[in-house]
């Protein structure tokens, strides 16, 4: 496991800080949960960007339009 030293922002330490507390978890913890996070997140975005770059919206289009018409069910409809 890597061991990094950083440097936090007084006000940020003591939410997180604060935070880590009502979770009870350690600030350590607390920390490693919130990168992980972060991490997901942006590899996430990552992920749709390149899966949307190779999109062919001509034929996602074919498809939708080839799809039989029904009426929203209650609820499912869009605001106008």
């Amino acid at each position: 496991m890597s061991q990094y030293a950083l440097r936090i922002p007084d006000s940020l330490a003591g939410y997180a800080k604060e935070l880590a507390r009502e979770d009870n978890v350690s600030l350590n913890q607390f920390i490693v949960v919130a990168l992980a996070e972060k991490v997901s997140a942006l590899k996430t975005a990552a992920f749709f960007q390149e899966r949307a770059a190779r999109a062919d919206h001509d034929k996602a289009l074919s498809i939708l339009d080839s799809v039989k018409k029904f009426s929203p069910a209650p609820g499912d409809e869009l605001p106008l």
